[in-house]
């Protein structure tokens, strides 16, 4: 049994997204560090530090390598970090005289940061589609329903007439503002390549050309280490809990008019144990709880900005601990999210009260 609610057996039936977490998996992360190793012995050839029959079989045996689970747990176990195991791994798979070039100038963050990167560019344009796809349904809710009237409320209280389409430009703006922000973001993740204390100094005048190189191999971007330099990180973090906060509005709002019982109708609400006739908001409950979730997680991880000198063990292990947890929220919210809007069948009323 799983003890986190995303993956869990039977919780992540409400709050599971397997797209985001198949990326966020131990397969996917190993297979994004081995592509780096990969990459790494391919960018050091081209620039004249490795033989390229060395390299091409470092690379190959890279990408088809598999390591046994039990020893990177004890591994990870000892030494904090699960690359000293893998590449101690990879070299005695590599063998003979080109075990030496595996992983040369490199160091543990490199490998796991670059990792997080080349993953984080396959979720996010899934969290972007997302987006888009609310959007559209928004745009569909306000073509039906824009006209209809619908009280106002300020602090919980019935203030004025408002339209739908007022509601629904309320829920709207905010998930176009959060698609302009990660479209950009998507092309700018950039390469973690520093060496042991973030200078590259293994490789000396071939440094710069190396990394350049090595982005390119990846995708990339070409930017200079940031081993301790987290700013990057919060800014993801906000993303996504900007993206909930946003959608958990949505659920907020759609769960009080439900209460009213005359300004939302939707099909396909939860049951009830005790209560037959109860169609409950489910969908509309979770996002706020999402919402709610990820608003507390950004407090960790501006925690982790603060590392110590060159690289912090401490810091970077809190970052492991929230921000996947940020990101299957976040992917799970959107998802619950179109649910919702897509169990919407009237918004407002036919006629002024």
């Amino acid at each position: 049994m799983s003890i986190s609610a995303f993956t869990h057996p039977f919780l992540s039936g409400l709050l599971g997204d397997a797209e985001t977490a198949q990326h966020l998996g131990v397969e996917a992360d190993i297979a994004a560090m081995l592509r780096f190793e990969a990459a790494l012995v391919m960018a050091e050839m081209k620039a004249g530090l490795v033989p390229e029959e060395i390299a091409r079989k470092i690379a190959a045996i890279s990408l088809s390598f598999e390591p046994p689970m039990q020893a990177l747990r004890e591994g990870v176990a000892k030494d904090g970090i699960v690359v000293a195991t893998l590449v101690k791994q990879l070299k005695a798979a590599v063998g003979g005289e080109a075990a030496p070039f595996v992983h040369m100038g490199a160091t543990s963050q490199d490998v796991i940061d670059t990792s997080l990167m080349l993953r984080l560019r396959s979720i996010l344009p899934i969290f972007r589609s997302r987006l888009t796809t609310i959007i559209s349904q928004l745009d569909d809710l306000d073509a039906r329903f824009g006209e209809r009237p619908l009280m106002g409320f300020t602090r919980m209280q019935a203030a004025i007439p408002i339209k739908v389409q007022n509601r629904i430009a309320a829920w709207q703006t905010p998930l176009k503002h959060s698609v302009r922000r990660l479209t950009p973001l998507e092309s700018e993740l950039p390469l973690q390549f520093g060496g042991a204390a973030g200078n590259l100094d293994q490789l000396g005048d071939k440094a710069a050309e190396v990394r350049r190189c090595l982005a390119q191999e990846l995708g990339l971007g070409d930017e200079p280490q940031w081993h301790s330099q987290r700013d990057l990180i919060a800014e993801i973090a906000n993303l996504l809990s900007v993206i909930t906060g946003s959608l958990g509005k949505i659920g907020q709002d759609c769960a009080l008019m439900a209460q009213m019982g005359k300004d939302i109708a939707m099909a396909g609400g939860g049951g009830s144990s005790a209560m037959a006739h109860k169609q409950n908001p489910v969908a509309a409950e979770a996002l706020v709880a999402l919402a709610r979730f990820n608003a507390v997680q950004i407090s960790g991880i501006h925690q982790s900005l603060v590392h110590e000198q060159e690289r912090s063990g401490a810091a970077w292990t809190l970052e492991w601990l929230l921000l996947p947890n940020m990101l299957m929220a976040c992917g799970a919210s959107l998802l619950l999210a179109q649910k919702l809007l897509g169990q919407i069948t009237s918004l407002g009323s036919d006629k002024p009260d």
